[in-house]
């Protein structure tokens, strides 16, 4: 905080009072000291009195004191004398973790990140080293052991924090258990805890930094924080930003440091069926024959007002609830939405037991607060181009408590929502039918994404398998979609429900996201108060063994992870239990939003610029489709739902639809996709278009990994697809006569069988290339041998047409007879 002029006053009294103390103590100490120094004997062996003193030597400490300064208290007592900046650490924080989080504070134009936004965030300590050096250590440990033990201190002597600043304690204190230490080279300097750390100082381009252009702004000290503002500024690659062109960027820095609870919270351990954020843990004990390794769950402290009532199983309040502020430079109409995203998710809080858990304000008209104080959970609203919000929060490396979150939230996200809504909506919502949205539907948007985001920094992770809790034909359901939802969870990639079709006529309650049941039920398992169990490894078996019992009853409340595995079941932005029927419903509603784009996005005197971002808006969500769809070649279940088999290989009927989907979606070119009334003024190269299009879906589907991994399972499972079938049924739905009335289809199939006898080749005779790496098993499998018959195969199938045809299909099976012949010429041996 500042320092008022009544404390300014006070502060030159105390300082008077001490000098004419310290004076008079001086004199008399000086006295003394001449006396020891000039005392001498007269004749008679009698003392005389001293001629001269001689003067005290003052201490480091001593001589700073007389120069002018200021000096506040709180966590440290801070002093500021002439350019230097002093910290007091009393002897009672040593040893106390405090966690320093640095923002950038301001930023140069272009730069890429946005004031408010998180640099990098570290728990540290101080040491005394011995009564003239203290140092700062970093918490890095993640291996413990019972002090019991034996273990104990061969682990402690394994485990050393690193030293990352030391500093000399500058004189004799007279205040007891005091220390100053000079702090201001250790925030000038960049540093992994204040500074720019070198991993976004290579990104940014930024070289050396310019000292004589870095100061320490202010630190302001409150009773258990410290806030450094810094101005920073660096050599710049020209071009890395508008202000580079100078060869300089100049930028602030704003550091808390706040003290960590003296004791941390109770961890809980991770159970892998809810999805948490974690952090790992590694326990040695002199009992075990193996360490032990855990993770345990980022979480709020929630403790309830009144333990007796809450044990009752009556709602209670949390003694410190969970507040976020919204930032003052968010517009004032999207301020009650971002609230109530927030607010939203007290309903799963009191799942919990807890009532009024969660709580979203505005910024109060408060000198004394400031947005870069790691004590506040903040959205921060940021003037950015890109179209994305997020919501990180930063922990208690002991225990997993969030301390605090900064959601980051940029300017145009509202563009992503209007595309998002537009493309999945626009046929089932007449307001989605127009570029700029009505306040009341843009308010709506945003709520979800906050809420979204909210879930982040409670410690959510996404859950990708939600959505495959609903069957594709509940999203229809008018009555049961808008009473359920169209997915189970908010942490979902599941935007709207696009599988909804207008004849269906489903409100917004059935077409927008939910905090729903498996939030519900996340947010009860991981901030449910358990005060029965002794210890945290008593607490993970009971819970491991009440998650059992409930996911036994209910697998709506399934965990599917991030997307990021092999299960086709959970993936980013899909919808329902069949990606096949979703998807075909989903191209439905894209059918109409193509012929209405023209009509939604129309502009005066001649531009196109909204017509030509949501088409490739469009286009994108066709391929998403087919993606979702693509998944289920080769794929495989992960369970970790009761009574399920940990892995199970999707079954062939699951695959060959997905391969006659593509054969219908897209091999068959899907020039609905591109009507003239567009292409004509987006300037889109079709037929290149549909030629990249077709050829990355059946490069996936002919791959030697995809092909290997078919034959591989259907080894393991009778319900697996074998691999004749498989390669029969890719056949089926490439090998079709051209003969369509649109020649532009013909010639994106001539194309495409083309495409297909490159990738036989490609198979059957390998660059080296090729073979290297993962690929390498691929090319020596059994599988090879069932695509060197399907080449037999082809080729009698082109034999066979090669009679009926005319004209450039007949030129077109002559070659393709022709480079079977030089595939076969080539392969001497199954490589």
């Amino acid at each position: 905080m500042h320092i008022n002029k009544k404390w300014a006053v006070a502060f030159s009294v105390v300082v008077l009072a001490c000098s004419a103390y310290a004076g008079s103590v001086k004199e008399s100490v000086a006295q003394n000291d001449t006396t020891a120094q000039t005392t001498k004997t007269d004749s008679a062996g009698a003392k005389k009195a001293p001629a001269v003193e001689a003067k005290k030597k003052e201490n480091e400490y001593e001589k700073l004191m007389k120069d002018s300064g200021t000096v506040v208290k709180g966590l440290f007592t801070v002093r500021h004398i002439k350019d230097k900046w002093y910290f007091e650490v009393p002897d009672s924080l040593i040893g106390r973790y405090l966690l320093a989080v640095t923002r950038f504070a301001s930023v140069p134009q272009g730069f890429g990140v946005f004031s408010g936004e998180k640099v990098n965030d570290e728990t540290v300590y101080f040491e005394k080293r011995d009564e003239k050096t203290m140092l700062l250590r970093a918490f890095v440990r993640t291996q413990e052991a019972n002090s019991n033990d034996r273990i104990y201190q061969t682990l402690k002597q394994s485990t050393a924090d690193p030293i990352v600043a030391a500093f000399p304690v500058i004189g004799k204190n007279p205040h007891p258990g005091m220390n100053l230490i000079d702090v201001t080279s250790f925030f000038v300097r960049d540093n992994n805890i204040v500074g720019i750390n070198k991993r976004i100082a290579t990104k940014a381009k930024l070289s050396g930094q310019q000292t004589d252009r870095t100061f320490v702004d202010t630190i302001k000290t409150y009773p258990i924080n410290v806030e450094v503002m810094t101005t920073r500024t660096y050599g710049a690659t020209i071009g890395t930003s508008r202000a580079s062109g100078t060869g300089s960027l100049t930028l602030a820095l704003n550091t808390s440091i706040v003290v960590l609870p003296k004791e941390p919270m109770r961890r809980r351990l991770w159970d892998e069926r809810v999805g948490y954020f974690t952090t790992p843990l590694t326990l040695f004990s002199d009992r075990q024959h193996k360490s032990q390794r855990e993770l345990f769950i980022s979480r709020y402290r929630l403790v309830p007002k009144d333990v007796k009532r809450y044990l009752r199983g009556e709602l209670v309040e949390p003694v410190q609830p969970i507040v976020y502020y919204i930032d003052p430079a968010t517009p004032k109409k999207w301020v009650p939405y971002l609230i109530k995203g927030i607010n939203d998710w007290n309903v799963a809080f009191e799942a919990a037991g807890f009532k009024n858990a969660i709580v979203g304000k505005e910024w109060p008209n408060d000198p004394t607060m400031s947005l870069d104080d790691a004590r506040y959970c903040v959205l921060r609203y940021l003037p950015s181009e890109a179209e994305n919000a997020y919501g990180p929060h930063v922990k208690d490396p002991r225990s997993g408590e969030i301390i605090e979150s900064h959601i980051c939230w940029y300017h145009n996200v509202m563009n992503l929502l209007t595309k998002w809504y537009m493309t999945q909506c626009g046929p089932l919502d007449r307001r989605a039918q127009q570029m700029d949205f009505d306040e009341k539907l843009m308010g709506q948007l945003i709520r979800f994404v906050s809420s979204h985001e909210v879930g982040h920094t409670l410690g959510l992770r996404h859950n990708m398998g939600a959505s495959h809790a609903t069957p594709v034909e509940k999203l229809r359901d008018k009555a049961w979609v808008e009473k359920h939802g169209h997915t189970a969870s908010i942490m979902d990639y599941a935007r709207f429900n696009y599988v909804a079709q207008p004849e269906d006529h489903i409100g917004e309650q059935g077409l927008f996201p939910r905090i729903n049941d498996y939030d519900k039920w996340a947010i009860k398992w991981g901030y449910q108060y358990r005060p029965e169990f002794k210890d945290e490894f008593e607490e993970k078996e009971k819970l491991m063994t009440e998650t059992t019992a409930i996911l036994s009853q209910n697998p709506r409340l399934w965990f599917g992870g991030e997307g990021k595995n092999e299960d086709p079941r959970a993936q980013t932005e899909d919808l329902g239990d069949d990606n096949v029927k979703a998807s075909d419903y989903g191209v439905k509603n894209l059918k109409r939003v193509v012929a209405g784009l023209p009509v939604w996005t129309q502009q005066t005197n001649g531009r196109y610029d909204h017509l030509r971002e949501m088409y490739a808006n469009v286009r994108q969500q066709f391929t998403r489709y087919m993606r979702h769809v693509m998944k289920n070649l080769g794929g495989r279940y992960l369970n970790n739902l009761p009574g399920r088999a940990p892995y199970e290989i999707a079954p062939a009927k699951k695959q060959k639809e997905a391969l006659e989907y593509l054969g219908r979606q897209v091999f068959d070119a899907p020039l609905w996709l591109y009507p003239m009334a567009i292409t004509e003024k987006t300037g889109i190269d079709v037929q290149g278009e549909l030629n990249t299009l077709q050829k990355s879906v059946l490069d996936v589907t002919m791959t030697a990994a995809m092909l290997n991994t078919i034959y591989n399972d259907s080894q393991r499972s009778a319900k697996a697809y074998r691999l004749p079938d498989y390669l029969n049924d890719l056949f089926a739905q490439v090998w079709t006569s051209a003969n369509a009335a649109d020649e532009m289809k013909n010639i994106t199939r001539r194309a495409l069988q083309r495409q297909y006898v490159e990738n036989l080749n490609r198979l059957l005779n390998p660059t080296e290339k090729d073979k290297a790496g993962r690929s390498a098993a691929a090319y020596n499998s059994d599988a090879l041998l069932y695509v060197a018959a399907h080449l037999d195969k082809l080729e009698n199938y082109l034999k066979g047409q090669m009679s009926a045809a005319s004209g450039i299909q007949a030129l077109h099976i002559k070659d393709l007879l022709q480079q079977i012949q030089l595939i076969k010429d080539r392969r001497t041996k199954v490589n």
